[in-house]
């Protein structure tokens, strides 16, 4: 159920260490709006949607299918979210869920815990968040990865999961990846069937452009030719840079599963210019990017060469590749077509879903079936609060041709 596509003799040898444990699952909540952009992102049907994912899919992963939740759902074109599969996996292995708001346009409604970020301006701006916060969100994050990272020690859980939930993030993160000197253009993933390459570059290269045109940065001229806090500020996304102080400060300690594709891959990216630049130390062995199939065999991107080519990049010679990790979770025989979506490109991963399936079969072995199984569950339990809570999520039966 879990298949290694880059750095395999890592990888293994993590999946080795940790098998039999149970993780500790933290979810960075962000907002940019770049997620905004009309078609930019299928994270909802539409931009005013779109506003609201991020506390809707934490309020259903923190509470489940049988709370009336203040923030539903939003509608897709097709398909279902990915905290169901989270949540269905986080529900029935009982794994601790933190929650953090990195910046987020309104109050959520569970439990987080606030990092006092904002949501980020639009990344063609060049100017997306104010420097100083940056500076603060990153704090806030290895000192969050330190306290989990003591959290897995004391419960004898071991590693910890490090999701996300910002809407436009594969956007920001092709402008991480780009202005690190990474070629990933064409590489990126999206919420869409066929990734719309040309119109998340145009808003990149307008981004990158207007950050230039202020000048080159002179903070840290003598070790790197950007200082990487400087442009996640230019045209990154507040989650971004929390993650990335969180994996460095965790993985000192404990093992780090970076819960995403795009995204995390960027994220690592971040994380090794970020140690190259400050001189800070961490523990690449102790962090894997773990996905969904969905995402690594995207036809439409190029995860696993986008993978490796961060190991290859001039510009921070001391860049590694990360073992890149994907459960084998397949929905072509689910009797809900919202699932049978993703098998067609639709959704492919969010909110942590595809390490929360590799954790299943590392801690309980969960098979396919298994997997489904608790998925499912989460749909049924959807239908059985429909009437007052969300829209009914309709079986293959009742709607063959959806």
């Amino acid at each position: 159920m879990i298949r290694i596509y880059t750095e395999k003799e890592q990888g293994e040898a993590w999946l080795r260490q940790y098998r039999g444990h149970i993780p500790l699952f933290a979810c960075v909540l962000g907002f940019t709006e770049t997620g905004l952009i009309p078609g930019i992102s299928a994270a909802g049907c539409t931009p005013e949607d779109r506003k609201y994912t991020a506390c809707a899919d934490a309020e259903f992963l923190y509470y489940g299918a049988k709370h009336k939740p203040q923030y539903a759902l939003p509608p897709l074109t097709a398909g279902a979210s990915p905290v169901l599969i989270s949540r269905a996996v986080v529900e029935s292995l009982n794994i601790p869920v933190y929650l953090f708001n990195a910046g987020l346009p309104q109050i959520p409604s569970m439990p987080v815990i606030d990092l006092g970020g904002c949501p980020a301006r639009c990344l063609s701006t060049g100017t997306a968040i104010e420097l100083t916060t940056v500076h603060n969100l990153f704090k806030q994050g290895m000192l969050w990865g330190d306290r989990l990272a003591d959290k897995t020690q004391k419960g004898y859980q071991g590693y910890l999961i490090l999701s996300e939930c910002v809407v436009g993030g594969t956007t920001t993160a092709l402008a991480i990846l780009t202005g690190l000197g990474i070629n990933a253009v064409g590489k990126v993933n999206s919420s869409h069937p066929i990734c719309n390459h040309e119109q998340k570059w145009q808003v990149v290269q307008q981004g990158l452009e207007r950050m230039k045109s202020r000048g080159e940065s002179q903070s840290l001229p003598y070790l790197v030719p950007i200082d990487p806090l400087e442009l996640v500020a230019a045209v990154g996304d507040p989650m971004q840079v929390v993650v990335a102080g969180m994996a460095i400060a965790a993985s000192r300690r404990c093992g780090v599963m970076l819960a995403g594709g795009t995204q995390m891959l960027a994220v690592y990216a971040l994380i090794s210019a970020i140690a190259q630049a400050y001189n800070l130390s961490w523990q690449p062995a102790a962090v894997v990017v773990g996905t969904t199939r969905w995402v690594a065999e995207d036809p439409t991107g190029d995860t696993v060469n986008l993978a490796l080519s961060l190991g290859k990049n001039s510009k921070y010679p001391d860049s590694q590749s990360p073992p890149l990790l994907a459960t084998s979770l397949s929905f072509a025989n689910s009797s809900y077509p919202q699932l049978q979506a993703y098998e067609r490109g639709f959704v492919k991963e969010g909110v942590g879903a595809g390490a929360a399936c590799i954790a299943a079969n590392l801690t309980q072995n969960w098979q396919q079936d298994q997997l489904l199984a608790a998925i499912e569950t989460q749909i049924e339990q959807i239908n059985s609060f429909s009437a007052s809570r969300y829209k009914p999520i309709p079986n293959a039966e009742s709607t063959p041709n959806s």
